[in-house]
């Protein structure tokens, strides 16, 4: 992969609902390994940027350019469905704000994470159960649970075996959908650390939408400020949070510090 072109290249991106836009003139570039968080009240557009991005809904105007492993760029609006299946197969995840969407909750949670391998052309059973193993303990869940279903989990264990089953195919390119809404704060603050380490340790370039803006400031770099379907304000995060331009960024920010 060239250093001269981002991950993700996203110009005029927007989605229209019937005569509605969810979301309308988005401008970003993501580079490898780099956090970039979409921030914003509910109705904000965030999740339907999230979804345009990850090629879930379509693209109704503007270019959305992805640099493949490979070298080379594509515009994923052009491409195929199985092209994108691909993709999800080999280089994209999607962490669900509820696990249950993202997981099979009556396979067990080696099965879970051994399905992804399989999909990629990995037979070998007691690889798959060994790695299987490897990743249970990477995400902190005890490895004699292995044979249990998701079914039987805490949310927090859940959501941690979902990251997991995205993870286990080494993806270049993470979407992560309010991974810890729901969640205890004790809970929470362990999910983030967990994701803070893997994101380091693995290189990964990760999407996060979020409307807790603390969980920006642990996990982005970069903060993308939506409201209305479009962005109001965008930067390093640290920036944005402890400076914020606009004044709809700056009503975030103090609701924060008031509650």
């Amino acid at each position: 992969m060239t250093d001269e072109a981002p991950l993700l290249s996203v110009r005029g991106a927007g989605h229209r609902y019937g005569h509605r836009y969810g979301c309308r003139d988005v401008d970003f570039d993501l580079w490898p390994g780099e956090v970039l968080a979409v921030v914003g009240e509910s109705g904000s557009g965030k999740s339907t940027l999230l979804g345009t991005l990850s090629q879930r809904l379509s693209l109704s105007e503007g270019e959305i350019h992805y640099q493949l492993a490979d070298g080379q760029v594509v515009d994923l609006a052009s491409l195929s469905e199985s092209a994108v299946r691909h993709l999800w197969r080999t280089e994209w995840g999607f962490v669900h704000q509820n696990p249950a969407d993202g997981l099979r909750m009556h396979v067990s949670a080696g099965g879970n994470i051994g399905e992804p391998l399989m999909a990629t052309g990995n037979r070998h059973y007691g690889q798959i159960r060994q790695t299987a193993a490897e990743w249970l303990e990477r995400v902190e869940i005890p490895v004699d649970r292995i044979d249990d279903a998701p079914v039987n989990f805490s949310g927090g264990m859940r959501q941690r075996l979902q990251i997991a089953r995205n993870l286990v195919v080494a993806p270049r390119l993470v979407f992560m959908d309010e991974p810890t809404s729901g969640l205890d704060v004790s809970v929470q603050a362990r999910l983030l650390d967990l994701v803070r380490r893997l994101v380091a340790d693995l290189g990964l370039a990760v999407v996060i939408v979020t409307h807790d803006l603390a969980v920006a400031r642990l996990l982005s770099h970069r903060t993308v400020v939506m409201k209305g379907g479009r962005v109001v304000e965008s930067g390093l995060t640290d920036r944005v949070l402890d400076d914020p331009q606009a004044a709809y960024t700056q009503l975030l920010v103090s609701s924060i510090l008031q509650g």
